[in-house]
């Protein structure tokens, strides 16, 4: 079945935090935290892309990116990540 990549809705909310506990579940070098980071981020309205790829309706994938801080103050960058895909 073909995906769709589009932005998230507020109705992607649950499934995007739970295709990304499943990516991370047995990961060696996860704290089973990265739901709790988009959640965080899109509540402080940092998410500058929150990308889903859909599969006949189910959200199977998620992408963020969100803006970072440089160290030297440079502006205009963005963090990759959280990315879980099912």
């Amino acid at each position: 079945m073909p995906h769709t990549i589009r932005p998230e809705t507020p109705a992607d909310t649950d499934a995007i935090e739970q295709v990304t506990r499943r990516a991370f579940l047995d990961h060696p070098f996860s704290h089973q935290t990265e739901q709790f980071i988009i959640r965080a981020l899109r509540a402080e309205g940092a998410l500058a892309v929150s990308l889903v790829a859909d599969e006949g309706g189910r959200v199977v994938g998620h992408l963020a990116l969100s803006p970072v801080s440089i160290s030297d103050g440079a502006t205009g960058w963005y963090g990759l990540g959280p990315i879980a895909v099912d």
